[in-house]
């Protein structure tokens, strides 16, 4: 059965095709919010406004009304120090309204290092984001304790990159959030700053892997002028590697982040329509990343009809027995959808196999055979195919090895 996932995998990848438009966007998101066409057309048009590569982030609205704000801002994979910083249990992610932020760019090693930034934020009752090289296990202590007695508003993350291309994320985060970067060569001690050098940011949220930051829009200017020089940085140099990350560098700080505010009647509502949203934005990354195949249980079936060419390859009669397990899996969705919508299951499977448009498939909601890929109906390759092929095929076999 593992033998027969990972060819047919392969054989996804060649019927899979690259989202060509931000109409194919709107279709995934639509189709993943259960068929919500409004859901879909305000995630695509997210999509559109930071770039396919920018950040889309999802909050309560405070109305009854789905509404899409745009706001500079930036995302990088770091995530908090420790789970004690959490305010939102339920999606274990710290998040902060108004927060000043302190960046350093050294080893906080001890409590008294930033004892007068603590004492500063205790008065003016702000969060406070702390982001350096490191955070020693004596400091981090005093952070996690004073947080849990309701002291102190406070989160710790570590900061994005290594040597000078960490410096230079801080310099950025900088600019974007009107701050100063604590660092000895720039005549900037910790033990000596004071609140002049803390940036502001309208929104941080920090998860355990990564961490947004949303700008308040006072740096604009700033902002645009840093873009520029970093553009011109990428020009300029001849290493590609280089060049990549300046590149990365220039998305995070001009691509911004979208806001998709969701709202409802009811709290009930609310939260349902919250987790659709949530299912519709993670498929529709994933269509971005490794393209789209046409759903309805047709590219399944389409699959099942190559497991035979795989079974030539296979060496003895038990893998062979696994590979039909396989075959008659990934027939079935197809066939279900069909007699649910009230037609002959079987007649509609035949139909599909023996076209050779890779594209023709059933459409359940018209009861009609068409072009999928041309109405809308499909499913991101990552999440949609390949979730239902490579993992639940792989645990199943991975149970069969155990029993």
């Amino acid at each position: 059965m593992d033998k027969t996932v990972a060819a047919l995998v392969k054989e996804l990848a060649k019927l899979s095709t690259e989202v060509a438009s931000d109409k194919d966007l709107a279709n995934v998101a639509s189709v993943s919010a259960g068929g919500n066409a409004e859901i879909g057309q305000l995630i695509a048009d997210a999509m559109a406004k930071v770039g396919r590569q920018g950040v889309v982030t999802m909050e309560e609205s405070k109305t009854a009304e789905d509404n899409l704000f745009f706001v500079e801002g930036m995302q990088f994979d770091r995530g908090y120090y420790s789970p004690y910083f959490v305010t939102d249990p339920e999606r274990m992610v710290a998040e902060y309204e108004n927060c000043r932020i302190l960046l350093v760019d050294k080893k906080i090693s001890t409590a008294r290092d930033v004892i007068g930034l603590l004492e500063a934020a205790i008065r003016g009752n702000y969060p406070l984001l702390i982001m350096a090289e490191d955070v020693e296990q004596e400091a981090l202590a005093t952070l996690v304790v004073n947080k849990l007695r309701g002291t102190l508003k406070v989160v710790a993350v570590k900061a994005p990159g290594f040597g000078e291309r960490k410096t230079s994320y801080l310099e950025d985060i900088a600019i974007l959030t009107g701050g100063t970067m604590v660092k000895e060569e720039l005549g900037v001690t910790l033990d000596k700053a004071d609140e002049s050098v803390l940036g502001t940011a309208a929104k941080v949220v920090i998860s355990k892997e990564a961490c947004t930051i949303v700008g308040d829009g006072r740096t604009q200017a700033d902002v645009d002028t840093r873009v520029k020089q970093i553009r011109n940085l990428a020009e300029q140099t001849e290493q590609e590697y280089e060049k990549e990350k300046l590149n990365e560098r220039i998305a995070r700080l001009s691509g911004g982040v979208a806001i998709i505010q969701v709202g409802a009647q009811t709290e009930t509502e609310l939260k349902e329509k919250k987790l659709r949203v949530e299912d519709a934005l993670n498929a529709t990354k994933a269509a971005v990343e490794e393209g789209i195949v046409i759903g309805g249980g047709c590219t399944l079936l389409k699959l099942a009809a190559k497991v035979d060419m795989v079974k030539e390859s296979l060496s003895n009669e038990e893998q062979k027995v696994g590979a039909e397990i396989v075959k008659k899996a990934l027939s079935y969705p197809l066939k279900l959808i069909a007699e649910n919508a009230g037609t002959n299951g079987s007649v509609v499977m035949q139909r599909v196999i023996d076209s050779q448009d890779p594209n023709y498939g059933y459409n359940a909601a018209t009861d009609k055979f068409e072009d999928l890929m041309s109405t809308g109906i499909i499913d991101p390759t990552k999440v949609g195919i390949m979730g239902r092929v490579a993992c639940t095929m792989r645990h199943f076999a991975s149970c069969m090895h155990a029993i």
